[in-house]
């Protein structure tokens, strides 16, 4: 079974079951079958401007009076879906000739933010980095105590200050102290609500220009959380976080517990910006660096479905 199997088998269910009743008992690729493949498509979540470029691609491959077999239509879907997300293998997500190579961490309130966080560190740690986390989303109690958890569970150091506190503040206070320790990776939580624009600019901002006190360079890395269950929400987060501050990368969260995996399709398709981490469970392992080449292949996993 491959890591993401588990992540996407709800999106893969469904799909199937959809497509499935879309050419049974068909002898041709008609108008028909069309519709309900791209119904498919649309309720997994991939968008309406991502779905219809599938379907275009589709017809033009496809010959209307021709009869396909579910086995042919899936490796057309298959081919079209990889070309849209990209069919390499899993590349390194951090840049360890920077040290310490700095990564702002944005995403609004219940998402998977600060969760996210705790199993980057855990998994730097298992590869032997030394990681801090800055706790700068200095507005929730809740968020600093929980990050607190996950830094003693994932064995790195963190900086907090006193709730309230300049956020900008924090993430100077943790780069310096990563500096100082010799820190290969930075991890820095920041404010989990997605307010007025021009205050979520300012205050990224702000962070970016204490940064370069001390790391002339950094962030390195600006990475979206986005909740796959959120379904267009997350589409819309990534447009605004988007305009508000030069997003690099994305983790796409909670795939485990949806049927809209799709979401990483259209959200690949749609904004050019590098998935690097998927969320596929709870544990403190199931935040995985993203192999498009595995994705791609277990959406269209078919053990578990009936031909």
């Amino acid at each position: 079974m491959g890591i993401f199997d588990k992540g996407v088998k709800k999106t893969n269910q469904n799909f199937f079951q959809k497509l499935s009743r879309a050419i049974v008992g068909r002898s041709r690729v008609d108008e028909d079958v069309l519709d309900a493949i791209e119904e498919a498509l649309v309720s997994s979540d991939m968008g309406v401007d991502t779905t219809l470029k599938i379907i275009d691609n589709l017809e033009d491959r496809v010959e209307k009076d021709k009869y396909i077999s579910m086995d042919e239509l899936v490796e057309i879907l298959r081919d079209e879906i990889g070309k849209l997300v990209g069919t390499e293998d899993a590349v390194e997500p951090f840049d360890f000739s920077k040290k310490p190579y700095v990564m702002l961490v944005v995403g609004v309130n219940g998402v998977g933010k600060t969760t996210t966080i705790g199993k980057l560190a855990s998994l730097l740690r298992a590869r032997g980095k030394k990681v801090v986390i800055g706790a700068a989303d200095t507005f929730r109690a809740a968020a600093v105590d929980q990050l607190v958890i996950w830094a003693e569970r994932a064995g790195v150091d963190i900086v907090r200050q006193e709730m309230g506190s300049d956020p900008a503040s924090v993430a100077y206070d943790t780069v310096r102290s990563a500096v100082a320790k010799g820190a290969d990776v930075v991890l820095i939580d920041t404010a989990g609500r997605l307010h007025n624009r021009i205050d979520l600019m300012n205050e990224l901002t702000k962070i970016r220009n204490v940064l370069r006190k001390v790391v002339p360079d950094g962030p390195h890395d600006v990475l979206l959380v986005l909740d796959s269950t959120t379904g267009q929400n997350a589409f819309r987060q990534a447009e605004e976080f988007s305009k508000a501050t030069d997003v690099t990368s994305l983790a796409v969260t909670k795939l485990d517990g949806s049927a809209k995996g799709g979401v990483v399709i259209g959200i690949a398709d749609k904004f050019r910006i590098p998935i690097k981490f998927i969320g596929i469970g709870e544990g403190i392992d199931d935040l995985k660096v993203f192999d498009k080449r595995e994705f791609v292949s277990s959406l269209f996993s078919r053990e578990d479905i009936k031909k």
